[in-house]
């Protein structure tokens, strides 16, 4: 019996051996939520060759401009902050307590190499946890916590950890790097959502490279402060003023186990960017965007959320008076640990189709449903 041959339409590729390196060495650097800077030096170095503007606003958003003199504005954007700790009480024995910048998860630290930054340079540290014979007594095993995770930089005492240029408010982010699984996905820390910036830079690219016209103002915008209440898209929205605004950020891969799809949905890694359903998502630029995917063979998924989608989208739908505003987000496996996990194809179909639906929106478009 003959095999079927199979309906999926073969994957277009968009992801250069180039826009890989930018990506590696992206994801690298370190960004934690308030000291993005060093990052956004990299975004704007990758993207300067494909725009005609750009700018940083005060607390580091960076803003790259296609028609600088366009009345019509349209954003797309991503966030460039990651999650991280920072250094809150230092003991005496020179062994040192954090807390969190951002939703950084104290159950994954134990045993994770970590990089303290000073304005000495980088101070090597672990969090360190008692080894599992001392834990076997009868006696309930505690669990990582706030309360008990510390790190060790192998100092003795307060004053050594001191000398090293270690004190109160030093950011720490963990030291694991960028790299590729089976061929099939890209792995790191800070894949949420410093793969966004990647992809918006990418779609500016594909402009460029195109040789476009675009109709209207182009803003791509890579903003701070994410993962403590969206502040940069807050910021920045108010700034730029836009007309419709395209976000992009990271979901929940739900195919892996202790999740449930009941409450989370169904979603998956290789099956396509996520077009979202919520409050804050405007139906009809939603639309546009499902549109255009089913026109371009671009395959997706979609997602529900409650109240608000947790991400930019929220605040640049409700800034100026309320501007038109979706999301596309890109599947992730295990978010906010050390290994996430993106799926190659679903890097290029959310470049894509922003690519394309950029292409479908027109200057001066008016998205209100009644008119």
């Amino acid at each position: 019996m003959s095999k079927k041959k199979s309906d999926k339409k073969e994957h277009v590729a968009v992801v250069t051996d180039k826009s890989l390196s930018f990506l590696e060495k992206y994801i690298n650097n370190a960004s934690p939520t308030g000291f993005e800077w060093k990052g956004q030096e990299l975004w704007l170095d990758y993207i300067k060759p494909y725009v005609d503007d750009h700018y940083i606003d005060n607390y580091g958003t960076a803003v790259a401009v296609i028609n600088p003199k366009a009345d019509y504005k349209v954003v797309i954007e991503a966030h460039a902050d990651e999650i991280s700790w920072f250094v809150n009480y230092i003991t005496s024995d020179g062994l040192i307590y954090v807390i969190r910048n951002g939703g950084s998860d104290h159950q994954i630290a134990p045993s994770k190499r970590v990089n303290i930054h000073t304005d000495k340079g980088i101070v090597k540290a672990v969090f360190g946890w008692p080894a599992i014979h001392t834990r076997m007594g009868g006696e309930k095993e505690e669990a990582p916590s706030l309360k008990n995770i510390f790190l060790d930089c192998g100092a003795t005492s307060k004053d050594e950890v001191e000398k090293l240029g270690v004190h109160v408010g030093c950011v720490i982010t963990y030291e694991d790097e960028f790299t590729t699984l089976n061929d099939r996905y890209y792995v790191g820390r800070a894949l949420d959502n410093r793969v966004g910036g990647f992809m918006i830079a990418e779609v500016a690219r594909l402009l460029k490279e195109n040789k476009k016209k675009l109709p209207f103002g182009l803003y791509i915008v890579n903003a701070v402060q994410e993962e403590i209440g969206l502040r940069g898209a807050e910021m920045i929205a108010h700034r730029i003023k836009p007309n419709v605004a395209i976000i992009t950020d990271v979901t929940h891969d739900t195919q892996t186990p202790m999740i449930s799809k009941i409450t989370q949905g169904d979603l998956a890694c290789g099956r396509g960017p996520v077009v979202s359903y919520a409050p804050a998502v405007q139906n009809n630029l939603n639309k546009l965007l499902m549109d255009t995917a089913e026109k371009e063979s671009i395959p997706f998924q979609r997602q529900a959320s409650s109240r608000s989608t947790g991400t930019d989208t929220d605040a640049f739908a409700y800034s100026n008076d309320g501007v038109p505003s979706a999301l596309i987000s890109l599947c992730l496996r295990y978010m906010h640990t050390t290994v996430e996990m993106v799926h190659k194809e679903d890097v290029d179909n959310v470049i894509r189709l922003i690519y394309e639906a950029l292409l479908n929106i027109k200057s001066g478009q008016d998205f209100r449903y009644i008119k």
